[in-house]
């Protein structure tokens, strides 16, 4: 590599972590026909996931990363995410301590236990939120 590629690479590292990107998923294996996103579902440990009936519609959610995505078939096999809530905005980088999706009556709880990079402890704004419909969420 010639030194501006190296600099480069290197810049574009830095403002990655400054900026608290997270890793992306890994790729599937060669020759497989399930994206990313459906491996990481099916991975997902039950206390990661809610697959049940909130505000009257089947709904299934997935806490991946610390944030909180609706899984919905995508044919073939696979899944699509789609974001519903995200920890609040932290000003510095963190990482994902601990998350959960627990069913409690009429609704779902979420924990996301993200931690500041080079701090102890847990966690950053609030960790608890609610939802009845898998949407709208409240702090918890």
């Amino acid at each position: 590599m010639t030194p501006t590629v190296i600099r480069t690479t290197l810049t574009l590292c830095a403002a990655s972590v400054l900026a608290g990107c997270e890793p992306s998923l890994p790729p599937p294996p060669p020759g497989s026909k399930l994206t990313a996103e459906t491996i990481a579902t099916r991975d997902a440990p039950p206390e990661h996931q809610f697959k049940g009936v909130l505000a009257g519609k089947p709904i299934h959610l997935l806490a991946h990363n610390c944030k909180v995505y609706r899984v919905d078939d995508a044919g073939g096999g696979n899944v699509s995410w789609s974001l519903v809530l995200e920890g609040d905005l932290y000003p510095l980088p963190t990482s994902c301590l601990s998350q959960s999706l627990t069913a409690e009556k009429g609704g779902v709880t979420a924990f996301i236990g993200r931690q500041a990079l080079g701090a102890g402890g847990c966690c950053v704004g609030t960790p608890r939120h609610r939802t009845s419909d898998g949407v709208n969420w409240k702090p918890n």
